[in-house]
């Protein structure tokens, strides 16, 4: 079996031989299309977007410069700005289809999952109409499991800032 290299030679290497890439692809490959999935709510644009965001990746490679930020902030730099793209160009917000979430539950009772699926719903509606940078911070906190410092990076932003939008959006919700 052999050894994972680390990114920046991943990098390095695909900068000079694009076969590399696909080494890159693989590792990040299944992030990317989660968090296209969560912000579309449908398998086909995510599918769609994410190669996108691969294929722009590969094609502009040659200017990817490690300024101490992991290359994985990077891409979702650039799915974040496809995603804004494709927002923009439809106009519309879908809602994302429930049976094809798995919601995990521990209740037993069917009325309480009833209960927790109604809660679910709403709170999925909720944060469809927050504003993308609301919704992208839940998905990158909630979804892909990623530290305040890793959403700054992701994001462009500060910690503190992500700590206050966190916080302000928590809010929101529960208003």
């Amino acid at each position: 079996m052999t050894e994972a290299l680390p990114e920046s030679e991943l990098v390095a290497r695909a900068k000079e031989d694009p076969d590399a890439f696909g080494q890159l692809y693989e590792r990040y490959v299944d992030k990317i299309f989660n968090y296209m999935y969560y912000r579309t709510g449908n398998h086909h644009d995510a599918e769609d977007l994410t190669a996108r965001t691969f294929y722009q990746a590969l094609k502009h490679l040659h200017r990817y410069q490690d300024r101490g930020f992991p290359f994985s902030a990077w891409l979702y730099r650039i799915a974040h700005n496809l995603m804004a793209n494709w927002h923009r160009d439809r106009s519309r917000r879908q809602v994302i289809p429930l049976d094809e979430i798995a919601l995990a539950t521990q209740r037993s009772d069917p009325e309480d999952s009833i209960e927790l699926q109604d809660e679910q719903r709403l709170l999925l509606r909720l944060i469809r109409r927050m504003p993308d940078d609301r919704q992208q911070l839940l998905i990158l906190k909630f979804v892909q499991l990623m530290s305040n410092q890793e959403i700054a990076q992701v994001m462009g932003r500060s910690e503190g800032a992500i700590k206050s939008l966190y916080h302000r959006t928590l809010l929101s919700l529960r208003d």
